[in-house]
């Protein structure tokens, strides 16, 4: 994984050291639904870090840094759930001071070129609510074709959203 880098951004493991970055990630704007509980505190943060190199070990998931050098720029991240049928779930964010520079897709390249040919997935999918154009431009420009709509999928504050559903398939052709 440490090699396979495109744009200059590369895909690596989190670090208990990336800690602070991590907390600091869950605080930016439109972060509020993404945080995990239990990570309010960097001790939390740190527990969260172990837990995701418990779930690498155990194939339940994959969660990895966008780095550009040593700096995080977003984070990547795969359920492998349903290895039954090779397919992921693919969740990703950039962190607020880097949107706009291609991490999201570039990362999102990234982590379906490792699931494809190292983890043996065939088929990712990942959705957005509606109302985040940006997390539809990201799939799409990472060739995840959209699928089609889940009414009322998500509930935040007591509010329901609609979401789109996009796939990518280890047969369709790389995007440019």
């Amino acid at each position: 994984m440490a090699g396979m880098s495109n744009d200059g951004f590369r895909l690596r493991q989190w670090e208990e050291s990336d800690a602070p970055v991590l907390l600091a990630a869950y605080a930016g704007a439109g972060m509020e639904t993404e945080r995990p509980a239990g990570v309010e505190t960097l001790a939390g943060a740190e527990r969260l870090i172990a837990g995701w190199a418990d779930d690498a070990a155990a194939d339940r998931a994959h969660t990895f840094a966008v780095v550009d050098g040593r700096e995080i720029l977003g984070q990547m991240r795969v359920m492998t759930e349903m290895r039954a049928h090779s397919i992921g779930w693919v969740s990703y964010w950039t962190l607020e001071k880097h949107r706009g520079r291609g991490v999201g897709s570039t990362g999102l390249k990234l982590l379906a070129k490792h699931c494809f040919d190292e983890l043996g997935l065939f088929r990712l999918e990942t959705g957005h609510r509606l109302n985040n154009p940006a997390s539809c431009g990201v799939a799409t420009s990472a060739g995840f074709l959209p699928e089609g709509i889940e009414r009322q999928k998500l509930l935040y504050d007591g509010v329901r959203y609609d979401t789109e559903t996009h796939a990518r398939l280890a047969t369709d052709p790389d995007p440019a």
